[in-house]
């Protein structure tokens, strides 16, 4: 479904409602209270192993990322006071089927023979769903591959009948990703994840908690080291979470607890507050270990957005305008992770469609448009990309 039909779709549906007058008539779909705003202790989540941290309370993610590097130092047999070896970190951002772009670019970069192992991985939205085959390294590239080049819109979601705008979550049922995620993220993975974690790994996932409008950051590798019941389905409830598109596609809806009372938290697309993060700002990367850094982050989307003539109608303008904010908030947030690499001492490099790719798509992932965007990427990466060093 692309912007512009979502759009349609909500205008057709608020317009009805105008025409009716019968707002007072619609039943939201039923769920738990959100917790009480500042709930102590912090709310937890029920039946699962979930370590999460919030943008302004970080010092339990302080604490956690100095215990990777302390087993980092341990699984090494580095000093405890000596300088560490240089370390890479990864930042993939949202974009829908342009993830294709960020997937390619990794494929190739295997290729090329130089890829790092990068120590600290982040994702959003579709980044998210490439960050765990992205922090696992090239082996598994074939995963990455068959994501980004053999899905359709069909693999992702299910249309709902417009009615669904007033009575439903969503326009769509996410069903179909559900399963697609339940194919590829595997015990087998967990596994895995736990073994990074244990050598001093981090990967972070981000999520927006929609009641109390914030970014919610979730350590994966930790949690993939509590082997519980619910840390599978936990784990791919986040990874679907941070691509549920509001109001597209149906939120993720997580059972939490304060002092023994129900409540249900509603979580969604992660670049619903941001589009490509690395660590929160409170948390300084140079406080954490004496070493050389290099911050990479792939940037699926363009950087310039060619002008093109909007019809003057509401529904155009609005979608016009929504695409606009999305395309800022993502330039906003690489000169935020540049001013942070500024303060921290660390290298930046940055990756992202070039305007030499004209190809547009015809509907949201779009076969052959991920499939050109995958080449254009894997090329980029094969031939050994010329990285920027700053944002435009």
């Amino acid at each position: 479904m692309t912007l512009r039909v979502f759009v349609s779709c909500l205008a057709v549906a608020c317009a009805a409602l105008a025409l009716a007058g019968c707002a007072s008539l619609i039943s939201p779909v039923d769920r738990l209270p959100p917790p009480p705003a500042g709930a102590v202790p912090t709310p937890e989540v029920v039946g699962a192993p979930a370590i999460r941290y919030f943008p302004e309370e970080t010092a339990d993610l302080h604490r956690d990322l100095e215990e990777t590097f302390r087993r980092e130092r341990a699984m090494n047999g580095f000093s405890a006071d000596g300088v560490l070896p240089p370390s890479d970190f990864l930042a993939l951002s949202g974009g829908g089927q342009n993830g294709a772009f960020g997937a390619g670019l990794l494929v190739g970069w295997s290729d090329h023979g130089d890829r790092p192992e990068f120590r600290i991985v982040t994702g959003v939205s579709t980044g998210a769903l490439m960050a765990p085959f992205a922090f696992l390294g090239s082996k598994w590239d074939r995963t990455l591959t068959r994501l980004y080049t053999e899905v359709t819109s069909k693999d992702i979601l299910n249309e709902r009948n417009i009615s669904a705008a007033l009575f439903d979550d969503a326009l769509a049922d996410n069903l179909p990703l559900r399963q697609l995620v339940e194919a590829n993220v595997t015990q087998e993975v967990i596994e895995a994840l736990a073994r990074e974690s244990l050598r001093g790994r981090t990967l972070l996932i981000a999520t927006t908690d929609l009641d109390s409008r914030r970014t919610v950051f979730w350590n994966l590798t930790l949690m993939a080291e509590v082997r519980t019941a619910g840390t599978l389905d936990l784990v791919r409830r986040i990874l679907v979470a941070s691509a549920a598109i509001p109001g597209e596609l149906p939120p993720a809806m997580i059972d939490v607890a304060v002092d023994g009372k129900r409540y249900q938290e509603m979580h969604v697309d992660g670049g619903t507050t941001t589009q490509v993060f690395l660590l929160p700002r409170d948390v300084l990367l140079s406080d954490l270990a004496f070493r050389s850094r290099t911050i990479y982050v792939i940037r699926n989307a363009r950087l310039h957005i060619p002008p093109r003539e909007v019809p003057r109608s509401a529904v155009a303008i609005a979608g016009a305008a929504i695409a606009s904010l999305i395309h800022t908030q993502g330039i906003g947030n690489l000169y935020q992770i540049a001013a942070r690499a500024e303060r921290d001492s660390s290298a930046l490099r940055i990756a992202f469609i070039p305007d030499s790719f004209v190809l547009e798509g015809h509907d949201d992932f779009d076969r052959n448009y991920m499939n050109e965007l995958f080449l254009q990427g894997y090329k980029m990466g094969r031939d050994g990309f010329p990285w920027m060093t700053a944002p435009p």
